[in-house]
């Protein structure tokens, strides 16, 4: 919806009226009584939802007679109209708002409605919206007893870029610091990731706040989601690069031991004693060692098989 402030005038001639014989000036203005006792257009707005009629501080219409039994009716109104709005550009859309001006009880037979050859629509110039821009309006007829008034509104850019677009920006590229924090420092790099995502999903939020929930994807959905994806994207190469890190070391580390190595580092964690021991000293107990034939030597990785037993370390 919009609202609208108008003065609406209506002129028409009507033949039945006696001027009074002492008329000498080129119009007369009555009292608006008169209203009740001479025929008018029935006139409504089709697409109104409220119209209010201003009585500050006197009732603001006003009936003129001319000398050539032409009636000239204007009002003061205030009109609240629904406008059928597409978001699918927003905040690049441009919106297209009409005024329906209708007979009530007549048909072309009987009323037509014709716009004023001359000025038919003044807009005042020093009307600015703040969100929006009046590039263009004109006046258009029907095909049957009505009159139109187009409104074209293109939104203006400033408010989203500076409270949408920029914003946004700059916390995609503040996920993107985590790519020079170190991997091993998890807490500064998943803490820098998740505050990310909560800041787009507050931002989101109020470039919505403005707008009725509609179901299909409008242009500021795209941005944003955008760069939801982009930070996801930097939490997801963390995890992946933590996971590889991880898995790297434990498989390099038991490379080159033998069983009995593994073993006696074992059997001192299970009789409680101190489990560091020297590699050199392991290795010379396990050359005077006899082997069973068919017994693997060395393992790699961290499952060691002896006798049917698997120990996990």
């Amino acid at each position: 919806t919009y609202v609208a402030d108008i003065f609406l005038a209506q002129s028409w001639r009507d033949h039945r009226l006696r001027l009074p014989e002492n008329m000498t000036e080129e119009y007369r203005i009555l009292d608006v009584e008169w209203l009740n006792n001479i025929w008018r257009p029935d006139c409504f707005f089709k697409n109104a939802k409220r119209v209010t009629f201003h009585e500050m501080s006197v009732p603001n219409h006003y009936l003129w007679l001319y000398h050539d039994k032409t009636l000239l009716y204007m009002a003061k109104l205030t009109l609240v109209l629904s406008c059928a709005m597409k978001f699918e550009a927003y905040p690049h859309d441009t919106q297209i708002c009409s005024m329906m001006i209708e007979s009530l009880s007549h048909t072309t037979h009987d009323l037509v409605f014709k716009w004023n050859e001359t000025d038919p629509l003044v807009v005042n110039p020093d009307i600015e919206l703040p969100q929006l821009d009046i590039s263009r309006n004109n006046t258009e007829d029907c095909n049957f007893t009505c009159l139109a008034v187009v409104f074209n509104l293109r939104r203006r850019l400033g408010y989203h870029l500076f409270h949408t677009y920029v914003p946004s920006a700059i916390t995609v590229v503040m996920s993107w610091i985590s790519f020079w924090i170190k991997p091993e420092a998890i807490p500064a790099r998943v803490t820098l990731g998740v505050t990310s995502l909560l800041t787009l999903a507050t931002q989101n939020q109020q470039s919505q706040s403005s707008l009725p929930p509609v179901s299909y994807i409008k242009a500021i959905d795209v941005w944003m989601s955008s760069c939801t994806v982009f930070v996801f994207a930097s939490l997801l190469q963390f995890g992946l690069v933590n996971y590889f890190m991880d898995s790297e070391p434990l498989n390099k580390d038991m490379t080159g031991y033998s069983i009995e190595d593994l073993t006696d580092l074992d059997e001192k964690k299970a009789d409680g004693r101190p489990n560091g021991f020297s590699r050199s000293r392991s290795r010379s107990r396990s050359r005077m060692r006899s082997h069973s034939p068919g017994m693997p030597q060395s393992v790699r990785g961290s499952q060691v098989y002896r006798e049917g037993h698997c120990y996990l370390h």
